[in-house]
């Protein structure tokens, strides 16, 4: 194996694989580092949805750069580079076309802003990957893309893309026979089924995952897995020039020629580096992420070299909720709970038995009101999601599936009055958690009043498009309003947990890494959760992280061939722009 490349790129995820994949397709030697033992790294384990504004598929639908600039200055609170703002929004386009030209399919979905009601606001800036049949990797890679959580599949067993997802989450008309499809598809399959317990069917992040890097591959780069990186290496000029990386406890050194790019994740899986930048810090294995994966190595390597960071202060935020692994219960697996907290027929408090948030808000918003609001009242984290019998009955909450799959009885019976937490009534269950049962009956009296009107006066649940879209829609006047009355009534703790964290490695417009004087250190680049959001604190729309992790990869490695007169990469920027 060589040991020297044009572009070392850390971490094999949607950054490093769109780096990678630009890099190789302007003619330069790539190495993909991963240290993990499967590749395509949080990503591939995602919704795997890209937050492209002005992104032109399927023709001119009306969005616009203006509008695009309109709306996320209107949304972002805290302060940012605008110039690398306006980057992400002139690149965004760039980079899925490039992506298509390449061979990846993409189209849009019809997912709303996460704050619709802001000016320049659309819902269809969210573009997804179609279901990707994994075999197209080779039998040698299918098996080695990190795996979706049990919590995307149905049974434990059976990928589900997001129409599936949905149809299923809301026991949409039709359900059951998509359920039966999706089994008989899954066994019919006799030549996968012999190779692998894996579903062929790649769906969501590891559909775009897959159809990324069966591009990465058939341009020749290298990808060495469980190789993790321990240092940035540079001159005496403070150049970076490689890095060295380790393998079951070899070290040895790696150079780049023109540039290592950082697209290694954040760092939410290390407790000591949450309790350094979050005002409220949380605990690592609430996270959603892979386990023990984004611990920012490339963050700490970076700033051993004069690397500076910013909005290191918040998280990708989601609630999530804790339950024991199905035949394995002296182990948890973390579920995510994005959209139960708003459905109709349940509500969420804190421990003092009062609302705090609109929780049918997009998860982010929700998680930055759990912190917000414990800074005021030390009583959250956690917060406890209420629900009744027909909440139960339809909806999951977290982890728990509905009672139509999963019943009362079938309930394993060391997680009640553990993880969940059932009473015939209110007064009762509030004993049972330990919340003051006065606030808590009016908080639920309270609501029942709001389902009847339609109306939430407190905090408008259900008054926006984005609030509806995963609201109920047989549950009228308010789609996500519902009276919380029919016994029994139920509890479940819900975790501020995250999907990465949104600071890292402060970069400038061109993914250049920059030191603690602004100045861009020679040769390093960053991209994905491993630099700081080009949104700072504010969270603009689905596929808000995957959207400019790759975009800045992509703009890393057109810098890096620009800038080292890279022939064949000048020769593609022709042809691109005359096309």
């Amino acid at each position: 194996m060589s040991d020297i490349f044009d572009v070392v790129v850390i971490g094999s995820g949607a950054a490093g694989a769109a780096a990678a994949l630009r890099a190789a397709e302007l003619g330069l030697s790539v190495l993909i580092v991963e240290k993990a033992h499967k590749f395509g790294g949080t990503s591939a384990t995602s919704g795997g949805v890209m937050w492209i504004p002005n992104h032109g598929l399927d023709g001119d639908r009306g969005d616009s750069r203006e509008a695009a600039l309109e709306y996320l200055e209107s949304v972002i609170q805290s302060p940012v580079n605008v110039e690398r703002l306006r980057a992400y929004v002139d690149n965004a386009p760039e980079m899925l076309r490039f992506l298509k030209k390449t061979g990846v399919p993409v189209m849009a979905a019809a997912w709303p802003d996460y704050f619709p009601e802001k000016p320049g606001a659309r819902s269809d800036r969210s573009v997804i990957a179609p279901t990707f049949d994994g075999r197209e990797l080779g039998d040698g890679c299918y098996p080695l893309m990190r795996e979706q959580y049990n919590r995307f599949k149905l049974f434990h067993r059976y990928a589900m893309d997001l129409t599936e997802t949905f149809a299923l989450m809301m026991r949409s008309r039709g359900w059951q026979f998509t359920v039966a499809r999706m089994i008989t598809r899954y066994w019919t399959d006799l030549s996968t089924r012999r190779a692998s317990h894996r579903d062929r069917r790649f769906t969501q992040g590891a559909a775009l995952m897959g159809a990324v890097y069966k591009q990465v591959f058939a341009r020749g780069v290298e990808l060495r897995m469980e190789t993790r990186l321990e240092e940035v290496n540079v001159d005496k000029s403070g150049t970076v020039t490689g890095v060295t990386v380790s393998n079951h406890g070899r070290r040895y050194a790696i150079n780049a020629r023109r540039g290592v790019v950082l697209a290694a994740g954040g760092f939410e899986w290390n407790q000591e580096l949450r309790d350094r930048f979050y005002s409220v810090p949380g605990l690592s294995r609430h996270s959603s992420t892979p386990e023990d994966a984004n611990r920012g190595e490339a963050l700490i390597a970076a700033e051993k070299i004069g690397a500076s960071v910013e909005h290191t202060g918040q998280g990708w935020w989601i609630p999530t909720m804790t339950l024991p692994m199905p035949k394995a219960s002296n182990f948890h697996e973390i579920h995510q709970a994005a959209f139960d907290v708003g459905r109709p027929y349940s509500v969420c408090v804190n421990r003092n038995g009062v609302r705090f948030v609109d929780e049918a808000t997009g998860y982010d918003s929700f998680g930055q009101a759990m912190v917000d609001d414990h800074l005021k009242t030390g009583a959250n984290m956690p917060c406890w999601l209420i629900f009744d019998a027909k909440f139960r009955n339809k909806f999951s909450a977290g982890g728990l599936m509905p009672s139509v799959h999963t019943p009362d009885w079938r309930v394993p019976g060391d997680w009640w009055d553990h993880y969940i937490y059932r009473a015939d009534t209110i007064e009762a269950l509030a004993a049972r958690i330990n919340l003051p049962v006065e606030p808590l009956t009016e908080t639920v009296r309270k609501m029942n009043d709001y389902a009847r009107t339609g109306v939430d006066p407190e905090f408008g649940r259900g008054g926006n498009v984005y609030d509806q879209f995963f609201g109920d829609p047989t549950c009228t006047p308010n789609p996500n309003l519902g009276p919380i009355d029919k016994a029994p009534f139920y509890a479940v703790p819900i975790n501020n947990g995250d999907l990465g964290t949104k600071g890292g490695l402060r970069c400038d417009a061109r993914a250049r890494v920059l030191d603690g004087k602004g100045n861009p250190i020679p040769n390093l680049y960053a991209a994905g959760n491993c630099s700081a959001s080009p949104f700072g604190d504010c969270y603009p729309g689905a596929g808000g992280t995957i959207g400019p992790a790759m975009t800045f990869g992509f703009v890393a490695a057109n810098d890096i061939a620009e800038r080292t007169g890279n022939q064949r990469g000048r020769q593609h920027n022709l042809l691109e722009e005359n096309a």
